[in-house]
């Protein structure tokens, strides 16, 4: 399968720029086997700490991405634990929005 590249942007609440570094620094390691295992091959997240834009990409081997792995009891415990410091929907997902790519180098 040819590799696949996504984008999708985020938002944490203001002052929480910290506090999301200090988690991601630390991030569960059944999360990091799981999104590993599930052929993402990267993920790179970004802040703009003027406007507290998440800016996130991943490369992925095949189709799915993190965003569709919403139903794993691993990543619901962990937007549970997350939702207090980002922008979040009612099932405490991050409110996200996917990015359309219109350049690419090479």
């Amino acid at each position: 399968m040819p590799i696949k590249t996504f984008a999708f942007k985020m938002k944490i609440l203001p002052g929480m720029e910290e506090e999301y570094q200090r988690r991601h620094d630390s991030i569960w390691p059944e999360l990091k086997q799981l999104l590993l295992d599930s052929a993402i091959l990267e993920y790179h997240i970004f802040l703009d700490l003027e406007t507290h834009t998440l800016f996130a990409f991943q490369k992925v081997d095949g189709e799915q991405n993190s965003q569709e792995l919403g139903k794993h009891p691993i990543v619901q415990k962990w937007w549970k634990y997350m939702a207090d410091i980002m922008e979040t929907n009612p099932d405490d997902s991050p409110v996200s929005k996917a990015l359309t790519e219109v350049f690419k180098l090479p």
